[in-house]
This record gives structure tokens, sequence and C-alpha cells, in this order.
């Protein structure tokens, strides 16, 4: 009995994944991108358990893999890019384009499931990531409300359908681009193998403590950096 239910367990919280993400894409509709993107964190943390949970209990499956990939297809495709499409339609309209120009943010989903559907069969993904995961994505774009919200003077530069669509792009392009990012998982605790893990989580924990939502954007970017930095230390030790 405690066997079938442990089996369970990381399955029924990528369920709670899902659901967040579900009630998320509700929110974006009615305009409520706070509440939005506060299920888009929501969704992250219960990703991060359904993992964690999976390796603790030693409860590993197929089902579970499908399973993960389906609910993060919701919560970190579908909903990032119902936010990105209120987000241009909020911001000035461009004559002749709007608001056809507004449904390229359903790029953002097709990108995400060509980004899930290669993570399931990648075979060189089971330490480290190629292209960007689209919880990463997901989380980025969730803070632009909010730092909307903290800010009001940055408005200008947020709802920009110029640099808006121009982002998309980009962050389409990363999620399959062939850029080896690092794992977060961790699989041991020494420090020399999770350096850039540790230096990652503690500068993303003082931004945040300081800038709030703001420091969204820079823990990001510095994410890829500090994952471009440490292939290129690790193909500095390759011999030959």
């Amino acid at each position: 009995m405690k066997t079938r239910v442990r089996k369970h367990v990381p399955n029924a919280i990528t369920c709670a994944n899902l659901f967040s993400g579900c009630i998320g894409i509700v929110f974006a509709f009615q305009e409520n991108l706070i509440f939005a993107a506060y299920a888009i964190f929501l969704a992250a943390i219960f990703d991060f358990f359904d993992g964690f949970a999976s390796r603790v209990l030693q409860s590993f499956s197929g089902i579970g893999k499908d399973l993960d990939s389906l609910a993060d297809m919701v919560s970190f495709g579908v909903l990032p890019s119902v936010i990105m499409y209120e987000l241009l339609s909020q911001g000035p309209q461009i004559p002749a384009v709007s608001p056809w120009l507004n449904y390229i943010a359903f790029l953002l989903p097709v990108f995400s499931a060509l980004r899930l559907a290669k993570f399931n069969t990648d075979v060189r993904q089971s330490d480290s990531f190629i292209g960007l995961p689209t919880p990463a994505n997901a989380i980025l774009i969730a803070s632009f409300p909010l730092i909307l919200e903290q800010h009001q003077s940055v408005a200008p530069y947020i709802l920009n359908p110029y640099g808006l669509t121009v982002f998309i792009v980009v962050m389409c392009t990363l999620l399959v681009a062939e850029l080896p990012l690092m794992s977060l998982k961790f699989k041991n605790r020494d420090f020399n193998k999770n350096f850039y893990r540790y230096i990652l989580l503690l500068f993303s924990a003082i931004l945040i403590l300081f800038f709030k939502f703001a420091a969204v954007p820079v823990v990001i970017i510095m994410y890829i950096t500090l994952s471009l930095i440490q292939l290129k230390f690790a193909n500095d030790k390759v011999p030959g």
C-alpha cells in the first residue's frame, strides 16, 4: 500500500503544477496578470518538487516524464504566452499591424512544445539542458507584470510593442538553441562540483532580497552567463 501511494506522489505534484497553470490562464484572460504571474511561480515550485520527490522516493516512470512535459506545456508554455498577449494588447498599438502583431505571443508555446519534445528524446540532457528551460522563460515573463506593479515608470519600456516582439523572437530562439545550460539539480553537496550552482543561488537570493521581482531578468541573464562560463572551463580542462 505504501509503495503504491509513494509511486503516485510525484505525479500528484505534477498535476498540481498543471492545475496552477490552468488557473493562471483564467486569470490572464481576465487581465489579472498579477495573479497569473503568481500562478507561474507556484507551478515552478511544484515543478521543482515533483522531480525532488521522484528522486527521494525513487519513483520514476515513463508516464511521469510525459506528464511533466504536458504540465510544463500549459504552465510554462501557454500561460506565459497569454500574459505576453495581454501585455502587447495593453501597450501602444501599431497602426495597420495591431492587433495581428499581438498574436506573435503564441509563438512561445509553439517553441516551448518543440523544446519539451526535444528534451524528452535528447539523451544529452540528463545532467544539463540544451536550450533555455521552459520554466526559466516563463518566470522571466511572469516578472514583467510584477515589475510593472512595483515600478510604473518602466511601463513605456516593458509595454513597447517593438521591444516585446524582439523579446519573443529572442526567447523562442533560446528555447530551441543548441546552447548548453546547467541544471539546478544537486546530485551531491560537493562545493567544487556545484560551484556555479551555489554562486547562482547566492547572488539570486541577494538580488531578489534587494530588488524583488525586478531582479528576475538579471538572474536569468546571470544563469545563462554562468552556464557558458562553466562550459568554457569544462572544455578547457579536456585534454587535447
